[in-house]
């Protein structure tokens, strides 16, 4: 039986904020191993990557999700009793909700409502000086989602309701007072779907069927019992942030197109497998999630190390994504490396890895890159802009990072002509 190598020192806490998405793998490579141990908040921390490391890892047998993820996470960016902190049949059989809703045609239908907002934002765009991309793009996934979801909006709102999700997702990794400002946000975010949910549940309000809203204001659990009205609003914003998150890869792809402009030229032949690759590598290269947690269920053995009961475990996302050996050359960007690659659910986890109904991969991967696709296609083939001279780089150590000018784009011309397309408020 082989130790599973320590970090010297008391607790690697402060390196972890100091080398944010690159802890792990630059401690991998100084040990010349896929795996280490640590303490973390002086918690005994297990650290891997890799593709076997995500095998064993979304081994749910082994490991549990309840307890796992940090009490700061579940205050800003998870909630507490939603989805990803259960186990189990409780965790599959509130899955299939979420898995419900990512059919392909009503993951078009979101897409198609974000394109149509992009549409009308751009057409004011034209009239602006410059123009903030991150927070534009996040204001027009919130309206999307919210409709899409059977989130009534009103137009006062918007604003207020945008910055709320977004201050859960860049809060979730910092301290200080953006994380505070994060917990605030979460709050007020769980206290405003809650009261549409006693709403629609006391008929005072309806919504669409399918819907996000309607789904879990009605959700039964096998026992007749309607889902606790707190966890049922944790779980509607399980489906309005992540989707604001998707803000985030869309500015890292115009940062690649921006940087990498034979990328552009790629775009505009129009090859739909291309449009693909690049978008799996937008995901692939750029910070997203850092790594995923978990808690070891009972002793077990796996490649000769001894894994105690109840030892909290970290699987290195970004860096399973960077693995020089899974990748070729993975800190170059090049989207042609998807052109043979065979789709694997551990060797690329940028949105968690495993199977989708019994693992805690993220169920909205599919309905991120089809939105992702639709907004290339929009800033490809639909709008003419610059990119002034501005701050592009971003940090490694953020969680999340965005960069620092949060893409400023200017001259915005539309190229296609507004009598040619239909309104989002004509598609209902």
């Amino acid at each position: 039986m082989n130790s599973i190598p320590h970090l010297p020192g008391l607790d690697s806490t402060v390196a972890l904020l100091l080398d944010g998405y690159e802890f792990i793998g630059k401690r991998c490579d100084r040990l010349q191993s896929d795996i280490f141990q640590t303490r973390l908040l002086l918690e005994k921390t297990i650290c891997m990557r890799g593709k076997a490391a995500a095998e064993v890892f979304y081994d749910t047998g082994k490991f549990s999700r309840q307890k796992a993820a940090p009490a700061r996470a579940k205050k800003t960016l998870l909630g507490e009793g939603g989805v990803q902190g259960l186990d189990g049949d409780a965790h599959r059989q509130r899955k299939q909700i979420f898995m419900a809703l990512m059919t392909p045609e009503h993951i078009d239908q979101l897409a198609e409502r974000v394109h149509q907002y992009c549409l009308d934002y751009a057409q004011w765009w034209q009239r602006m000086d410059r123009v903030v991309l991150f927070d534009a793009i996040e204001e027009i996934l919130c309206r999307a989602v919210c409709d899409w979801s059977g989130v009534p909006l009103g137009e006062a709102e918007v604003q207020q309701r945008t910055r709320h999700l977004s201050q859960m997702i860049a809060g979730s990794g910092r301290v200080g007072p953006t994380h505070w400002q994060a917990r605030r946000a979460r709050q007020q975010a769980e206290a405003w779907i809650e009261g549409l949910l006693g709403q629609v549940r006391s008929g005072a309000r309806e919504v669409p069927e399918g819907t996000a809203m309607h789904s879990f204001a009605w959700h039964r659990s096998p026992a007749g019992n309607l889902l606790d009205s707190h966890d049922a609003a944790v779980d509607v914003l399980n489906v309005l942030r992540p989707t604001v998150a998707i803000g985030r890869y869309i500015v890292f792809a115009a940062l690649a197109l921006h940087q990498h402009p034979q990328c552009r030229l790629e775009l505009q032949q129009g090859d739909s497998n291309y449009v693909h690759w690049f978008t799996q590598e937008v995901r692939r290269f750029y910070p997203f999630f850092p790594f995923a947690a978990a808690c070891t269920r009972h002793d077990f053995e796996w490649n000769g190390y001894h894994f105690p009961a109840g030892v909290k475990v970290l699987l290195d996302l970004y860096g399973t994504n960077h693995h020089p050996d899974l990748w070729d050359q993975p800190e170059e960007f090049r989207p042609d490396r998807f052109r043979d690659w065979q789709e694997n659910a551990y060797d690329f986890i940028p949105q968690g890895g495993g199977d989708y109904q019994n693992n805690h991969r993220c169920a909205g991967e599919w309905l991120t890159i089809r939105v992702m696709e639709r907004v290339l296609a929009f800033l490809v083939g639909e709008i003419d802009y610059r990119v002034p001279p501005q701050n592009l780089d971003f940090s490694l150590s953020t969680l999340p990072p965005a960069p620092k000018s949060r893409f400023l784009i200017d001259s915005v011309r539309v190229k296609v002509p507004l009598d040619s397309r239909s309104s989002v408020e004509s598609q209902g």
